[in-house]
């Protein structure tokens, strides 16, 4: 008999009861609300309404069904003056998917990561064509950068 060793990705994709390793909350209340512009709300519900196949396909195999236990992910949140593709309030995490355009504006993009950054909020970026491609290397990693952040909040 073999000794196989499911991977995390067997949840989304396949349909299997195993979720992302449960995380704990805590250590990050004290950043408070993050302010938006409010007039990116109404194009932030329009992207929500018309998303890029790759970001769909995140969505609707990895982050929509809660593969990650006690952490909620949202679509096209405005923060700051920004709209970002996902983010995790619980963990202040944002997850970006990089079209073909962001290889244009790559300053840009590290621009967006600092701002960010500089308010508590750690970005995490995958490319299209990863999402496409390579899903479950994507959720590898994902539950990795998740663990990461996790630990981090839980350590007092």
């Amino acid at each position: 008999m073999k000794d196989e060793k499911p991977t995390p990705l067997n949840p989304p994709l396949s349909g299997g009861k195993r979720s992302a390793p449960p995380m704990t909350r805590g250590g990050r209340e004290g950043l408070g609300f993050i302010h938006y512009d409010k007039r990116l709300t109404a194009l932030a519900r329009e992207n929500r309404k018309n998303p890029t196949v790759a970001e769909s396909k995140m969505w609707n195999n990895v982050l929509r069904m809660r593969h990650f236990v006690d952490y909620k992910f949202l679509r096209q949140k405005p923060i700051d003056s920004f709209i970002v593709d996902f983010y995790c309030s619980a963990l202040h995490l944002v997850i970006e998917i990089d079209g073909n355009s962001h290889a244009e504006a790559l300053e840009y993009d590290a621009a967006r990561t600092a701002a960010l950054n500089t308010r508590g909020i750690t970005v995490v970026r995958y490319s299209n064509s990863d999402v496409l491609k390579n899903l479950e290397g994507v959720y590898d990693d994902l539950v990795r950068n998740v663990a990461r952040i996790s630990e981090g909040i839980a350590k007092p």
